[in-house]
């Protein structure tokens, strides 16, 4: 099981293993994370479960051209780190940043 160390933008952050095959927005949504509000329940529609991965992203796949899309649309800053919580089906360890907002 991958573990996920997620970063709340007060700074806090939270250690949590999720299941093979779960995203990590609903690993935040499962363990009460603060900053994924998760609007569309994750298909890609709205970017509120934007975050920033910055340790385990050379381990992904790279985003697809409809979620590349969806980031265009985030509240917070877009970086070259910049994800879909949502579309993140970790097979390793990952940390990821959540923004100041989502909306």
């Amino acid at each position: 099981m991958p573990t996920i160390i997620y970063i709340e933008a007060c700074g806090r952050q939270v250690v949590v293993e999720i299941a093979e095959g779960q995203s990590v927005m609903h690993g935040a949504l499962d363990n009460n994370i603060e900053g994924i509000e998760a609007e569309c329940g994750g298909s890609r529609a709205c970017g509120t479960c934007h975050c920033y991965v910055e340790d385990g992203e050379d381990k992904l796949a790279p985003p697809s051209d409809h979620e590349a899309a969806m980031l265009v649309n985030v509240a917070a800053e877009r970086r070259d780190n910049s994800r879909l919580a949502c579309q993140i089906k970790p097979e390793t360890d990952l940390t990821v940043r959540l923004p100041e907002r989502q909306v």
